[in-house]
Order: structure tokens, then sequence, then C-alpha cells
């Protein structure tokens, strides 16, 4: 196992549900970890602006018994006041673990390969590995055994969609993406996620048609327009609209959940009967963002899963 979580590729299909059940009893049973990372100290750095990431992990953290550091562009972006190399230098002799939220997987590529303390990937342009354990632990909670689901992510093909269809494909549950034409996932990551969705008995398809959703347990939409695009959400409404999450699309398809990683443009990518609606298990969520991530600190900083 690796000692950073910079993909979500870094554990397979075993030891990802041990991660989950770690989660689920840390969720269940919160006195038991209330030690569990005293006198350990995790710096936060973030260039990008978050709620749900900073509060999740800050929170988190302090309920393990550790420290928090949060860490912003006040001293200068990395890269720029001084290298990425030195910041992964110098975080590792005061912090026990990383967690970054950048612009560009190529920075924490380069945090990792020069950090001997644990580098978490809380997002960047490619991946948003913590956001899909949430999502699957939040899928366990709801379904039991998640390869026997089949989950369909409908809008813009994004690195909460790669992360998505990464670890559908490591945990065996088969993954639809309903993308409009020129927005669908990145190639490679596809043909990566159809490799391990062949050893694990899972499924992946890429279609721009909604009937490709049909038949889905669970819906799962993200904002059209990703944070530091250009484009507007009007402008992407043209492009996008076919694909809302709206109470028809629920009954086309059977679905008995849904699923939204937030922030939600109400009224765009999905409606608010939706959203506020039975189905929906998007809070339930967004909490479990915070016992994910425990988990996942625990594990890298103890090394308990191998």
């Amino acid at each position: 196992m690796s000692s950073h979580f910079i993909t979500g590729l870094e554990f397979d299909k075993s030891q990802a549900l041990k991660l989950l059940a770690l989660a689920s009893d840390m969720k269940q049973q919160p006195q038991e970890f209330a030690h569990a990372l005293a006198g350990k100290s995790v710096v936060t750095l973030f260039e990008k602006p978050s709620l749900r990431t900073r509060l999740s992990f800050d929170i988190g953290i302090n309920k393990l018994g550790g420290h928090a550091v949060y860490l912003d562009q006040q001293n200068g972006a990395m890269g720029s006041r001084e290298s990425v190399q030195d910041f992964a230098l110098n975080i590792a002799t005061w912090a026990d673990a990383l967690v970054a939220r950048v612009s560009s997987h190529h920075t924490l590529e380069v945090l990792a390969e020069h950090s001997s303390i644990p580098v978490v990937n809380s997002l960047c342009d490619l991946y948003h590995p913590c956001q899909a354990l949430a999502d699957f632990l939040t899928l366990q909670e709801v379904f039991g055994d998640v390869s026997q689901i089949k989950l369909a992510y409908l809008g813009e093909g994004n690195n909460v969609c790669q992360s998505l269809l990464l670890l559908a494909a490591t945990l065996g549950a088969d993954f639809v993406a309903v993308c409009p034409k020129g927005h669908s996932p990145d190639a490679q990551i596809v043909k990566q996620a159809e490799q391990i969705a062949a050893v694990n008995g899972a499924s992946v398809l890429i279609s721009d048609r909604i009937e490709a959703a049909v038949g889905a347990n669970a819906l799962y939409t993200d904002t059209w327009v990703s944070m530091g695009s250009d484009t507007s959400l009007e402008q992407a409404k043209t492009t996008f609209m076919p694909y809302q999450l709206n109470q028809a699309l629920l009954e086309q398809t059977g679905a008995s959940t849904v699923l939204h990683c937030q922030p939600a443009h109400r009224g765009y990518e999905i409606t608010s009967q939706v959203m506020d609606g039975p189905k929906a298990r998007i809070l339930q969520q967004a909490e479990n963002r915070m016992h994910a991530q425990n988990a996942l600190l625990l594990t890298l900083m103890n090394k308990q899963i191998v």
C-alpha cells in the first residue's frame, strides 16, 4: 500500500473495502477513536476555496484528537514564492500528514515525490478521490454490497466523475457516465477503469444518451461548470439541460437514490424537488466525507491496512 493517496488507485478492492469498513466503524463508534490521532498534526493546504473539504477535514481531525493546520495562498502561490518541492520538504519536518486541494495534479505528484509524510489529494483537476470514498460509503449504507449496484453519473465528465469511475471499477460496481458529446471523462482514465472493472466483474459505459441510465440504482450529478472555468452556468445550460437530474429522469430511470457532491446549483444540474426529495442522500453523503477521510488518514498514518 502506498503511503500517499493522490489518484485513488492506491487501494485494491480488498483494501478499499477494509477502509470503508473502518469508516463505518468510526462513524458508529466515535468514542473508540477519540484519541486516534492524538499528538498528530495535519497540514491542510488549499489553492482553491472550499466548504465541505475544509470543514470535514478540520473537524474530523479534531474529533480524532489531532491538530489541523489550515494553509491558504496568503504565503504566496505554491511554486511562486518557493518551489513545490521545498513546500513538501519543509512541511514534512513538522507535520505528520499533508492534505492538498490544488489546481493541478502535477503539484500533488511533486508534493508526494518529495514528502516523507503521507500526501492526500483533497481535489485536483483530474481526481477527487476523497469524495468518491464518501460516495461509496453512502452507497454501501443504502444498498449494502455495492458490487451489486449500477451507478449512473450525468453531466460533465470531470474530476468527480473520474474518481467515481475508478472506485466503482475497483469495488465491482457497474458504472455509466452519461455526458454530452465532447464532455466525456478522460479517455485514458476510462481505459484504466475498464481494465480494473474487467478484473472485478463490473462494467463501464460512456454514453451521451439518457437511456443509458435506465435501470440505475443511484443517480449522481455535479455542477456543469468546474471551479475556475470561464464558462458561465447560463452558457453551459444549452449543452447540459437535457442531462438535468429532475423528477422525470428519476421516473424514467427507476433510480431509488440521488447523490450530488455539492456545491449544487439548484435549477441547473439538479432541481430543488429532487434535491430536497425523499430519494436524496446528499447530506448523508456530505457527512460521510468526514468519516471516510478520517478512516483514510488513520490508515495512511498508522499503516492499518495491508
